[in-house]
């Protein structure tokens, strides 16, 4: 079980990006934290070790990046994972057959899948629901509810849920709320401060933000939840390599600089798009035409560089991502240079056709990750593509 250090949450975001979780290696004075490429630690005698005894269980640069992260959201324990997926997989794992979870209408592709696809074989039991209405989040409730878990902004339709209305009814019944807070990063959405009981984020986006390597992170202050995810983890192993722990680490320092860039670029190309009248829609938080931007103000510090558009003809969607040059047709997001991605045929593909349909995902729907270009370079290149 990895905690935030004494004194680590004292301290402005940015100062915790770049030191919360790490000091000076004592060995060698080493500012950066070391990849410790290990399996195994050495013992002076039978139960006589350094708090190390094999790297699934625990290990030096992971344990660093656990508390940073665990410090930037404003939480006590954290716990890596070898992908965001990995991470949602520990979270269920806290369930047993006959519970059931309310989810999001609108979330990650992936996530969707290993709900329906895998968990309800074991016994677990989800509705989704359209959680811009917390009438329906309360409506799905039954007897065997056991938690709500959220994605704000929602991936791809950016919809929103109020974080602190969805917490007064989890804990009003006892249930334990979780939030994929990846596309706000903790950077400009704070779930925990809201009453989340656990923040789950794919580090491979935002937190890492160069694309060089994948994983998932978990972060609670409830000691209870604590105890039984660092059992999880371990027991079932899914962690990230020293490595990919480092890399996330390298990448932390410099969120709040590389958030700052993406929402200055994201509002501007959300702007210009909104203006357009070849489009049938533009889904970003920070415009005023989002049915939702009171509560981004109320919720958020800033509106990221995550947005969606809907060309209302798929053929000419298809011809949009061939055509662009500096956005790079792929999945994932988060980096520093833009993407751009058809979700229906991409990062959803696996939601059944009808599903996409009902929650707003059509096959003419793009979205953009908006990186740290110029973002002027990125304007004229979307121009070009769309013209």
């Amino acid at each position: 079980m990895t905690q935030v250090l004494d004194g680590d949450l004292d301290h402005g975001f940015g100062t915790r990006a770049v030191h919360a979780g790490q000091a000076p290696d004592p060995l060698s004075g080493a500012v950066m934290t070391p990849i410790y490429q290990t399996s195994t630690y050495a013992q002076d005698g039978l139960g006589q070790h350094k708090g190390f005894e094999y790297a699934r269980t625990r290990n030096p640069t992971r344990d660093a990046l656990e508390r940073n992260v665990a410090s930037l959201e404003g939480g006590r324990h954290g716990f890596a994972f070898g992908s965001g997926l990995a991470a949602l997989d520990a979270v269920l794992k806290l369930l047993k057959s006959g519970d059931h979870v309310v989810g999001g209408a609108n979330m990650y592709g992936g996530s969707h899948r290993l709900m329906e696809r895998v968990y309800t074989q074991f016994g677990l039991g989800f509705s989704f629901a359209d959680m811009r209405d917390l009438a329906n989040v309360t409506r799905d409730i039954t007897p065997a509810t056991r938690m709500i878990y959220a994605e704000t902004p929602t991936n791809p339709n950016m919809h929103l849920a109020d974080l602190a209305a969805l917490a007064d009814i989890a804990q009003a019944r006892g249930l334990v709320l979780v939030v994929d807070n990846t596309f706000a990063t903790p950077c400009l959405q704070q779930p925990l401060a809201l009453g989340a009981d656990i923040v789950l984020h794919s580090t491979t986006k935002y937190l890492n933000g160069h694309s060089d390597m994948v994983g998932g992170m978990l972060v609670t202050s409830r000691d209870d939840l604590a105890e039984r995810l660092g059992f999880l983890q371990n027991a079932s192993g899914a962690v990230p390599g020293p490595m990919d722990c480092w890399l996330a680490l390298r990448g932390t320092k410099t969120l709040e600089l590389r958030m700052e860039r993406h929402c200055q670029s994201g509002l501007r190309i959300a702007e210009w798009l909104a203006g357009r009248r070849d489009l049938t829609a533009v889904y970003y938080p920070g415009l005023p035409s989002h049915p939702q931007h009171e509560l981004a103000k109320r919720q958020m510090t800033g509106f990221g560089g995550m947005i969606s558009f809907d060309l209302g003809d798929t053929a000419r969607a298809k011809r949009v991502v061939t055509k662009v040059k500096l956005f790079t047709l792929a999945e994932s997001l988060g980096g520093v240079e833009s993407l751009i991605g058809h979700p229906a045929s991409m990062t959803h593909a696996a939601v059944p056709p009808a599903l996409r349909q009902a929650m707003g995902l059509t096959d003419s729907l793009l979205r953009l990750s908006v990186g740290i270009e110029d973002v002027d370079d990125l304007i004229a290149d979307l121009d070009q593509a769309l013209a």
